[in-house]
């Protein structure tokens, strides 16, 4: 364990990760010192070389300081080589401890993966609540760099767990909090491997079924290559060449034979497994380190099993593709088909994939859960203040104390109280332009679905039970499908009432409903839409400017009530505080904020 990473002691974490960065920016700048230093005693040692080199062949004297001279010289490479990947290394240390300052100082929007490819306009709540894109909260959490990793986090956002699987992924996270030097090395490693490992792949290709297996060929193309080379061995010492002419025939033909049915084999190995030595780094950062959590001590023992580390066994694969690539060399493809080059090496990998195939999308999903488990407790390190979530099973409800929007600065964000549950199940919610409507009914989707992710949430505190999430909140039209947005939100609220016949209560948050209609019908049907909700047990709120709606509570028997956010002056400006008050809002600033920009002039206000 690295005392200095690993125990930040008293630091803030922003004064352990700048005090970090300035450390690793004085490892670099003292290697750098040494590359310049061993780049000019490479060229001085070089000039050397040449010279006695050119004295030898001139004067056929002086061998031995030539030949210490390129020792001298091969032993300054190796050791120029070994400070080039320290540098390399060091680089990106900084890069990480660099995003993580970027991320408590609020500038690293942009900066890292947005997990677009995993937005699905069909799932209830996936666009609705930033979780993927540009300063999402994928974003936020994806300090790893592995797809197994990104796949993994993507599932976890999008899927809710069960509270028992929830409280093992806290603990686990829990105990990881304090490993800065941990998530170091796997960002460190997992930055790279992002690079060319591609999972889907390499889980298909290790549980494929080989077409070419056949025990007779395994044993058929050794003999003849060495039947080949002991001809080519005859043939110099007998001067007969006829034996190596016609034994280079056969196997010609034979290798010829066999690689018509190897080829697509082939390219699939390859195309599965590019930067193999990359996945080694990060399994060998798991295996070695020791955990006491039971989630995080099941997933170490995983990659114990079957008697083989799977670093070692994928450093063998990793060595056999390492060869096969060597097939394009010149040389190897003048003999390669000879002594059956190709099919040899694949042989090995068919003996591999019979071997450790089968255990691959294990191994692959294993490093995935660590690196999001890693991802979850770096960010409880970074805002000690969130809360690890409570679960009650016997109780739906959603009660939160000081939370906020997770995607908020917490120097900017207006902590609030929420309370849904024992008796109150809808939340009308009233207010002016721009007073937080949105980004509240935002931030208690995106805290709920945190919660059942694992991770903790900004708030003092929160208790919720189990719910399947479901949003209406930036619902779009779609002029490739010819969908309005009217049609695209009915079908998003169709998508949430057939949620709502599921086993698990739906927590349901609805921004500005049904606006894209007339104002008798949108009170019409937001009625009827979260009665029904109500009716089957869920919770949630509803946004609105259309006081209308606020009438709505009177009608629910109780379990319904109006809130609403405000505005006020401040020096002739609208000012907002964000604090969510009991009651229907009784202010307007539409006409105020046209007036602001010049739309309207303050004389023709009513």
């Amino acid at each position: 364990m690295d005392e200095t990473r690993d125990n930040p002691n008293a630091d803030s974490p922003l004064a352990a990760y700048n005090r970090l960065l300035q450390q690793n920016r004085d490892r670099l700048a003292l290697q750098q010192k040494w590359d310049k230093a061993l780049g000019y005693a490479k060229v001085a040692l070089g000039l050397l070389v040449a010279f006695l080199l050119v004295r030898f062949v001139h004067e056929l004297h002086g061998i031995w300081p030539l030949l210490v001279a390129v020792a001298a010289f091969v032993v300054l490479a190796i050791v120029h080589e070994g400070v080039l990947a320290r540098i390399r290394e060091i680089k990106s240390i900084i890069v990480y401890y660099d995003r993580g300052a970027a991320r408590l100082e609020d500038r690293w929007a942009g900066t890292g993966e947005g997990g677009d490819r995993f937005l699905d306009d069909a799932h209830p709540y996936a666009r609705d609540l930033d979780l993927f894109g540009k300063g999402s909260i994928f974003e936020l959490l994806c300090t790893f760099r592995t797809r197994a990793g990104e796949e993994t986090l993507a599932h976890w956002l999008l899927e809710p767990a069960p509270p028992d699987e929830i409280r093992a992924r806290q603990n686990a996270a829990r105990e990881l909090k304090t490993r800065i030097g941990f998530r170091e090395r796997l960002f460190t490693a997992g930055d790279r491997v992002r690079l060319g490992l591609h999972p889907d792949s390499l889980v298909a290709w290790g549980e494929r079924t080989f077409s070419f297996a056949s025990r007779w060929l395994s044993l058929l193309t050794p003999a003849l290559a060495v039947l080949w080379a002991a001809s080519l061995v005859y043939g110099f010492l007998r001067d007969s060449y006829m034996p190596l002419l016609l034994l280079s025939i056969l196997n010609l033909l034979v290798n010829s034979r066999i690689m018509k049915r190897l080829a697509t084999s082939v390219e699939a190995v390859e195309a599965a497994t590019s930067d193999l030595d990359l996945l080694v780094e990060v399994l060998k950062i798991l295996e070695q380190e020791q955990f006491e959590s039971p989630r995080l001590v099941h997933l170490r023992s995983a990659l114990q099993a079957g008697g083989i580390a799977p670093s070692l066994a994928v450093r063998r694969l990793d060595r056999i593709v390492h060869y096969l690539e060597q097939r394009r060399n010149l040389l190897v493809r003048w003999f390669g088909g000879l002594v059956f080059y190709t099919v040899q090496l694949m042989f090995k990998a068919e003996s591999w994939q019979r071997e450790f195939g089968p255990a691959i999308r294990g191994w692959l999903a294993t490093v995935g859960e660590m690196e999001v488990l890693a991802a979850l407790s770096g960010h409880a390190y970074e805002h000690p203040g969130d809360a690890w979530p409570e679960f009650d099973d016997q109780c739906t409800r959603f009660e939160a104390e000081s939370f906020a929007h997770p995607l908020l600065p917490e120097s900017k964000a207006v902590p609030n109280d929420l309370k849904l549950g024992d008796g109150l199940q809808l939340i009308v919610l009233s207010g002016p332009n721009m007073s937080g409507k949105s980004t509240f009914v935002r931030g208690i989707g995106v805290n709920a679905v945190l919660a059942q992710c694992g991770a903790p949430v900004r708030a003092k505190r929160l208790r919720m039970s189990p719910m399947a999430v479901g949003a209406s909140i930036c619902v779009l039209d779609s002029l490739q499908g010819g969908v309005s947005r009217f049609y695209a939100e009915i079908k998003r609220l169709k998508l949430i009432s057939d949620l709502a016949q599921g086993p698990i209560p739906v927590l349901f948050l609805l921004d500005e409903l049904l606006s894209g209609t007339n104002s008798g019908d949108r009170f019409a049907g937001t009625e009827l839409v979260v009665g029904a909700l109500v009716q089957r047990g869920a919770i949630g709120m509803v946004t609105t400017h259309d006081l209308a709606l606020a009438e709505i509570p009177k009608g629910m028997n109780g379990t319904a009530r109006n809130f609403h956010f405000e505005d006020h002056l401040e020096n002739g400006q609208l000012a907002f505080d964000f604090k969510l008050k009991p009651g229907v809002v009784r202010t307007s600033n539409a006409l105020k904020l046209m007036q602001s920009i010049g739309l309207v002039k303050a004389q023709s206000l009513p």
